[in-house]
């Protein structure tokens, strides 16, 4: 089962600095779908093993959908497994906290993986506040930043899961 405050404790510990237990993307094009998939996993959804699933274990034994944006919204919109992030695009009303913002610059790819880490009042872009890597940033507001295309990502696991404990002492 996806705990989302547990998620949003881990992006709240690790959001300024990088967990040594995964290799940083930053130098290779940007760390914000590593730390979100994190994120996620910390928040209690397992990991899917399948030949094009989402894991981790090494920087040379991890998938895709774990580090790329556009590959981690394919595998999440289209999985259909109870093991990985299961997701769906919905309008900005469906969001909560623990869900998943994407930005593009222009009028192709998506470039940029947030995690929504607070809403404050209604939902508008002034009031949805994010939390990555890459760019890092704890609750900055989603109407700051320059964007073209946006997409609001439901985190739909709703399934028992394994328990993953969280180690915010490293």
């Amino acid at each position: 089962m996806y705990l989302r405050q547990k998620a949003i404790e881990y992006a709240y510990f690790w959001w300024n600095k990088r967990n040594p237990q995964f290799y940083n993307f930053d130098s290779l094009g940007g760390d914000c779908t590593n730390f979100v998939s994190q994120c996620l996993y910390f928040g209690g959804i397992e990991m899917n093993y399948h030949t094009l699933g989402w894991f981790y274990d090494a920087l040379d034994f991890r998938s895709p959908s774990w580090t790329g944006v556009e590959e981690f919204y394919n595998f999440a919109t289209q999985n259909q497994q109870n093991v990985g992030v299961r997701a769906k695009v919905v309008d900005i009303s469906q969001i909560e906290v623990g869900d998943i913002v994407q930005l593009s610059q222009n009028d192709g790819d998506f470039h940029h993986t947030l995690l929504i880490t607070k809403i404050i009042e209604q939902k508008s872009p002034e009031n949805i506040l994010l939390t990555c890597h890459t760019f890092d940033a704890k609750d900055k507001s989603l109407a700051s930043y320059f964007y073209k295309k946006v997409r609001y990502l439901k985190i739909l696991n709703w399934y028992p899961s394994k328990k993953v404990e969280i180690n915010l002492t490293l």
